[in-house]
């Protein structure tokens, strides 16, 4: 399953809004410095589908606010 991820980084809390089915918006703490924030993005949404965080991988956007995750 592939999902559209919005990022907002150096927020003051951590938290996961669902926009539609394949979306969300996730607010993280963590800063875009040495992938810290893509490895945020990823904990976070692990935690909200109950999965383990190796099930969620990066597959565009790396380097952006708008990323495409895939959950396998």
């Amino acid at each position: 399953m592939k999902i559209s991820v919005k990022v907002k980084t150096g927020s003051k809390k951590e938290e996961i809004k669902k926009v539609s089915n394949d979306s969300f918006e996730i607010k993280t703490k963590a800063l875009p410095i040495e992938g810290k924030a893509n490895l945020a993005v990823i904990k976070i949404l692990a935690d909200y589908l109950d999965i383990p965080k190796s099930r969620i991988k990066i597959l565009k956007g790396q380097k952006s606010k708008s990323k495409t995750l895939e959950v396998v």
